[in-house]
């Protein structure tokens, strides 16, 4: 089972603003803070937003060798769409639109989303995901 996933990005409060809303959607909860970074947690895996000192470049490139995506269980196609939607005003830029919802192939219903730093998340509906309560896994 995965622990936790670290994300270094050049804005803190952007960060904090676009990928809490969304952790937050996904039933995430605030867990950590402290000056250069925040973290949310779901279960016993959290997320991680870090503005480290340490850096060595300004910008994430997915295409790049390193993390390309974070794949989500968003719940029903339903909710994949309402979250898509809802999307854009918190920083989230669809991707592959013309194929919405599936860029992935036929069998798969997913949403694509870019953020400002261009880190790209795939929200996908399944039925594992309880959407009225997201931390229960069915």
């Amino acid at each position: 089972m995965l622990h936790h996933i670290e994300l270094w990005v050049p804005d803190l409060p952007r960060a904090v603003r676009e990928w809490g809303w969304l952790l937050g959607r996904l039933g995430h909860d605030a867990y950590q803070e402290w000056e250069h970074g925040r973290s949310w947690r779901l279960g016993p895996t959290y997320l991680v937003v870090e503005q480290s000192p340490a850096m060595s470049a300004a910008e994430h490139d997915r295409m790049r060798p390193g993390l390309n995506h974070l794949a989500f269980h968003a719940g029903p196609p339903e909710r994949v769409d309402a979250l898509s939607a809802a999307a854009p005003a918190h920083g989230w830029t669809p991707l592959f639109a013309d194929r919405y919802p599936h860029a992935g192939g036929p069998e798969q219903y997913a949403a694509y989303l870019s953020n400002t730093d261009g880190f790209e998340v795939e929200l996908v509906a399944s039925e594992a995901y309880n959407p009225t309560n997201p931390r229960e896994l069915r």
